[in-house]
């Protein structure tokens, strides 16, 4: 389960975001691209937009579901 006190500085303010257990697998932005993105120097995936619709909403919650590591939180 995510951490809230170890949410990466590059996810924008919103409910969504990837602390830092992250090992940038990939998988995040491969299923919601418009809401997740990788950082090569970092070494993790970030959320660079917050979901804005139901379809981009549902991806984001797939990509949750779906993370390895359970990196992704979602605060609401």
């Amino acid at each position: 389960m995510a951490n809230k006190q170890d949410k990466a500085p590059l996810n924008v303010p919103g409910k969504f975001y990837n602390d830092y257990s992250c090992i940038d697998c990939g998988l995040c932005p491969e299923t919601a691209p418009n809401i997740f993105r990788r950082d090569d120097e970092e070494g993790i995936s970030y959320v660079y937009r917050q979901p804005s619709n139901t379809d981009e909403l549902r991806l984001a919650i797939e990509a949750m579901e779906c993370c390895p590591t359970e990196s992704i939180g979602c605060d609401g």
